[in-house]
């Protein structure tokens, strides 16, 4: 929740007047308004009303493929646990200790028998449950001290996590993308390669960046060697050349009975099967093959890519060799750390099944690429000369998103009852 009573500046302040004031004055199909994208005050209200109420993927399980496998996640100044439990089970809990507070891993990821604080070494099982606290007195309730738990929800493999205590419902989504994805096994896979990319820039400009190839042909020469840029199977602005590559491929896709067509996800999801270029079927130099060796039961080399995009924090390729995942998470409110994933067969052997450069070259010179296009968004929205401007038509992914932000932003007012009262948001570092 929102502090209301936080010492803080005049100019770290925001009430729910200019809060409302500046959702009323939003044009839809516009970007948003300045103070959205560098307000260290709408930081900390972004944490509190999207990050901390929404599902939020933290990553593939075959990251935490053994019990006492983990990675840390921060959102905003909460740390969570995301790991395999003795039983299999993928669990989460704060990273906070039941005694007084303190983190207990401090590492990024890793691999533990137990859960030890290392203030004061109490200690907890795999399921969060308090085995140990030395030299507290006889009668002791270790029960009542385990570490509180987070909501999980596995799709496909896929890891989400909701800190809410009563997260909002992800049923439909599951539903919908679970037939694109599942194909491609996510859950029998192993990590190749992984990479964090600090980007100085808002998180909203990293999400609006990515949901749009608007600026690809200026930007994205690896990407585009094998890259279709339009965006939907009857995109008006599509050329012949892609309307021929699209029904083609439809036909293809259509006698292996894989779904290709939009899912209908709203402002929320997004999930689609668009193909390579003709010759290509693979995110690499050439086009070519970055995996021998096929992901799940596929015999086809040549499936395209299933992307698949949610709200707020995550978009993937689900290729016939490969998978990437992308996961962003804001720290402050010009710094995002983006981190990708690349994931292949379980039993593909570096070196002869693939390598390293091939499979990643394309993904991390786009990396880098949106990164300086996303930095240099930020600084100029931070001109005191900006004003929201319109979306191109093949923006509309964008108009998605901000429809979806603005909307988070208006429940959170209504839920919260600030719409009645006046609120103080403190700006972190």
């Amino acid at each position: 929740m929102v502090s209301l009573n936080r010492s803080t500046t005049e100019n770290e302040m925001v009430d729910a007047v200019q809060l409302q004031a500046l959702l009323d004055e939003r044009r839809e199909g516009f970007s948003l308004a300045r103070p959205f994208y560098i307000d260290p005050a709408f930081h900390d209200l972004d944490i509190d009303a999207v990050f901390s109420n929404e599902w939020l993927y933290a990553c593939n399980v075959a990251e935490i493929r053994a019990p006492g496998d983990y990675l840390t996640m921060e959102i905003g100044e909460t740390s969570i646990v995301v790991m395999r439990a003795q039983d299999g089970e993928v669990k989460a809990f704060f990273n906070t200790c039941r005694h007084r507070g303190s983190r207990i891993c401090s590492e990024s990821q890793g691999h533990v028998h137990r859960l030890v604080c290392p203030y004061h070494q109490w200690v907890y099982d795999l399921d969060g449950a308090l085995l140990h606290a030395r030299q507290m007195p006889a009668g002791f309730d270790r029960e009542a001290y385990g570490l509180a738990p987070v909501n999980v929800e596995v799709i496909c493999g896929m890891v989400y996590v909701c800190i809410a205590d009563t997260p909002p419902d992800i049923t439909r989504f599951r539903r919908s993308v679970a037939p694109y994805i599942a194909p491609h096994a996510p859950e029998r896979t192993k990590v190749a390669h992984v990479e964090t990319l600090i980007e100085d820039a808002n998180w909203k400009l990293v999400i609006e960046n990515n949901r749009e190839c608007y600026h690809c042909s200026g930007n994205h020469p690896e990407l585009l060697a094998t890259l279709v840029e339009f965006a939907l199977p009857d995109d008006p602005a599509g050329s012949a050349y892609f309307r021929g590559l699209m029904e083609s491929q439809a036909r293809h896709w259509d006698a292996q009975d894989l779904v290709h067509l939009p899912a209908d996800g709203g402002n929320e999801f997004r999930c689609i099967r668009l193909p390579f270029h003709r010759g290509a079927v693979s995110f690499t130099p050439d086009g070519s093959p970055a995996c021998l060796k096929l992901l799940g039961n596929l015999t086809d080399p040549d499936l395209g890519s299933v992307r698949m995009f949610r709200v707020p924090n995550n978009w993937n390729h689900f290729l016939a060799d490969h998978i990437i995942h992308f996961r962003i998470l804001p720290l402050s409110a010009n710094r995002t750390a983006l981190r990708t994933t690349w994931l292949v067969h379980e039993d593909a052997v570096e070196g002869v099944d693939y390598n390293i450069e091939k499979l990643t070259s394309v993904w991390r010179a786009t990396n880098a690429q949106d990164a300086r296009l996303a930095a240099n968004n930020h600084l100029g929205v931070a001109s005191k000369a900006y004003v929201p401007g319109p979306y191109a038509p093949s923006e509309f992914m964008l108009r998605n998103f901000t429809n979806w932000y603005a909307g988070k932003l208006a429940a959170y007012l209504e839920k919260t009852e600030l719409g009645r009262r006046t609120f103080t948001l403190h700006a972190h570092g």
